[in-house]
């Protein structure tokens, strides 16, 4: 991949029956959030399915996701296709990726399709792990060591939990942006960033906030006081 290349990533998120898909468990909301260069276009897909079997009172309690609520959502096999289409071949970025991925390719392999392997996962958990050694690392507790607001995940749902997820992710990678280019160009009128500036214009609480780089007052009392000590310095012509 060059650096002019487009880095398509797709965020993922589940909630489901119950911990265990071994024992019958299964997906009831399902949800992904694409990035493009790690900037989240707005470009969303989400579907609560009918499980075909009763939500635990841990689950309903967690989700606020109920049987009556279900009983007319699509199954798994119907919208199947549409989900492996959004997702396409690109990386998953998941938080305790072995979870979602066991549920998707139990899903997957009761209507006999490919499952996903773990080579194409990114597990953000692993990751926060790695960067916070010390530290909790479920969503909420990355959510508030990061600065990023998560008032709104007042049940746990797919969609809401993708996109914190891929704020999170972000700032485990150091705040960095794929793509750079020297090259002079309008960046403000690409579908991506129209898409981007969208889905902010509509979810204003999403928005991460700007870094200021600006040094403080300390810092240029500070830098003043060592310009003092070059006797010749380029800066003052002498």
């Amino acid at each position: 991949m060059t650096v002019m290349d487009s880095l398509r990533e797709v965020v993922l998120d589940t909630e489901t029956t119950g911990l265990n898909c071994n024992d019958g468990d299964r997906i009831v909301d399902l949800a992904c959030v694409e990035l493009v260069n790690h900037i989240a276009t707005g470009n969303t897909y989400q579907t609560y399915i009918n499980p075909q079997k009763s939500m635990s009172a841990e689950a309903v309690d967690i989700t606020g996701i109920t049987d009556d609520f279900l009983a007319d959502k699509p199954s798994f096999h119907e919208i199947a296709d549409d989900f492996l289409n959004f997702v396409g071949n690109s990386v998953l970025i998941i938080h305790n990726a072995q979870f979602d991925i066991n549920f998707l390719n139990c899903e997957l392999a009761r209507i006999n399709k490919p499952l996903f392997s773990a080579e194409r996962v990114v597990d953000t958990l692993e990751m926060a792990k790695k960067m916070l050694p010390k530290s909790q690392v479920n969503l909420n507790a990355l959510c508030k060591k990061f600065g990023i607001d998560a008032s709104q995940r007042t049940k746990h749902g797919a969609l809401i939990d993708c996109f914190l997820l891929a704020d999170v992710y972000l700032h485990l990678l150091g705040g960095r942006q794929g793509g750079l280019s020297f090259e002079l160009q309008d960046q403000s009128n690409t579908p991506v960033a129209e898409a981007t500036a969208e889905f902010f214009k509509r979810n204003p609480q999403q928005r991460p906030e700007n870094l200021d780089f600006s040094p403080s007052a300390e810092e240029l009392t500070l830098h003043a006081e060592f310009l003092k000590l070059i006797k010749s310095s380029l800066w003052f012509g002498n």
